[in-house]
C-alpha cells in the first residue's frame, strides 16, 4: 500500500480504524485520517494491520467477540505507534450483526472504549466487503462465500436488501460450512447404505487421519465450530475435480444457492434497472469458496447463472481486503463531517 511503512508515526490529524470481523478471523487496519482520496487501491496508505480470531457473537458468544474486537484494535494502534486518543472514526463491519439492536449494543460498547469525539459506524461484514470492491462507494451487490455466506445489496439512494447470511442452521446456503456439512452427511449416508458411494469418504478420512466413517461423529461434535467444518471445502473441490458425482452435485447445488441469493437481492432493489432489467451493476465477489480452482471455477459458475437472469452483472474481484473497505467507509464519513464543519 502506498506511502507508509509499518511502525511509522501516523500523519497529523489522527487515525481511522476499519475492522472486518468474520467467523474465521478478524482484521483491523489503521489509516491516517488526513490522507487524500486514494486514486487506486495501491495508493491506500495503511499504517498498520492486525489480525485476531473470530468476532461473530453467534459463533463464540458476545463476551469473547467483544474481547477479540478490542484486542485487534488495540494491537493495530500499537503497531501504528499511536493510541485511542488519536482515533477519529471507526467502522466495525462484523458478521452476526443482523438487526438494529445488534448495532446499537455494539455502538454503546465501543463508545466506552474511545475518549473524545470519535465517530463510530457498525455494519454487517458484507458492507465492508462491498466497499472493498467499490473503493468505499456503497452501490451494487456483494456476495460473500467463506465460512458463511450472504448476498447484500445497496442502491445509490441507500436502500438495502440481503439474502442468506442467517447462520448454518437458518441459511448460509452455498457457504464453506454448507458445502462441507453436505459432504460429511454424504459420507455418513454412503456408510449407512442410504446414499451412493463417494470418494469423499476416502478423501475426508485421509484428511482427518481417521480410519472409519464411524469416527466422523466423534470428530464433528468434539468441536463443531463453523470454521473447522468449512476447512474441508478443498477436499470437496478436489474430489469434484477428480470426477466424483456426489461432490460435483454438492458444488452444483451450492452454486445455484449462491446465485439465487444474489438474484433475490438484485431483484428486490432493481439494481438491474426498471423494465428490461439489463442495466449494468457491480457484483463484488469475496471469500475462499469463490476463489479459482483447477477445474471447478465456483465464482465463474455463479456469475454465469446470474447472467442468465441479469446480463448486466459486472463481477469485481477486490484489490483490497474488506478491512480496508471498512476503513474507507469510516474515512469517507469523517471527511464529509469535516466538510460540513468547515461549511464546504
Amino acid at each position: 500500500m502506498g506511502g507508509y511503512e509499518k511502525g511509522e508515526s501516523p500523519a497529523e490529524g489522527g487515525v481511522i480504524l476499519g475492522v472486518d470481523g468474520g467467523t474465521t478471523n478478524t482484521v483491523c487496519v489503521c489509516l491516517p485520517a488526513a490522507m487524500p482520496p486514494p486514486d487506486s487501491p495501491s495508493a491506500v496508505p495503511v499504517l498498520s494491520r492486525a489480525i485476531a480470531g473470530c468476532s461473530n457473537r453467534n459463533s463464540v458468544g458476545e463476551s469473547a467477540a467483544l474481547e477479540t474486537l478490542e484486542q485487534v484494535m488495540t494491537q493495530a494502534l500499537a503497531m501504528a505507534n499511536t493510541d485511542r486518543s488519536a482515533v477519529r472514526a471507526v467502522c466495525l463491519a462484523v458478521s452476526g450483526v443482523n438487526h438494529p439492536s445488534d448495532q446499537q449494543r455494539m455502538l454503546d460498547w465501543i463508545r466506552d472504549l474511545f475518549p473524545g469525539h470519535a465517530k463510530f459506524y457498525v455494519e454487517n461484514d458484507a458492507v465492508a466487503a462491498l466497499a472493498s470492491g467499490t473503493m468505499g462507494k456503497l452501490h451494487g451487490c456483494v456476495l460473500i462465500a467463506g465460512t458463511g455466506s450472504i448476498a447484500y445489496g445497496v442502491t445509490e439512494d441507500g436502500k438495502v436488501a440481503r439474502a442468506a447470511g442467517a447462520g448454518p442452521v437458518l441459511g448460509d446456503w452455498g457457504s464453506g460450512y454448507g458445502i462441507a456439512a453436505q459432504a460429511l452427511t454424504a459420507v455418513i449416508k454412503a456408510y449407512d447404505g442410504r446414499g451412493p458411494h463417494t470418494n469423499l469418504t476416502r478423501e475426508i478420512l485421509r484428511k482427518l487421519e481417521l480410519s472409519s466413517p464411524d469416527e466422523l461423529i466423534g470428530w464433528t461434535y468434539a468441536d463443531p465450530s463453523w470454521a473447522r467444518i468449512a476447512a474441508l471445502v478443498p477436499v470437496v473441490v478436489s474430489s469434484a475435480d477428480d470426477g466424483d458425482e456426489v461432490a460435483n452435485k454438492i458444488l452444483h447445488d451450492s452454486v445455484q444457492e449462491l446465485a439465487d441469493s444474489v438474484v433475490a437481492v438484485v431483484r428486490r432493489l432493481t439494481l438491474c434497472g426498471e423494465g428490461h432489467g439489463k442495466d449494468k451493476f457491480p457484483l463484488v465477489l469475496v471469500g475462499g469458496v469463490l476463489e479459482g480452482n483447477k477445474k471447478w471455477n465456483i465464482s465463474g459458475e455463479v456469475v454465469r447463472c446470474i447472467s442468465k437472469v441479469f446480463p448486466g452483472v459486472h463481477p469485481i474481484r477486490p484489490e483490497v481486503e474488506p478491512a480496508i473497505g471498512a476503513a474507507l467507509l469510516a474515512w469517507s464519513h469523517h471527511r464529509k463531517g469535516l466538510k460540513l464543519e468547515n461549511g464546504s
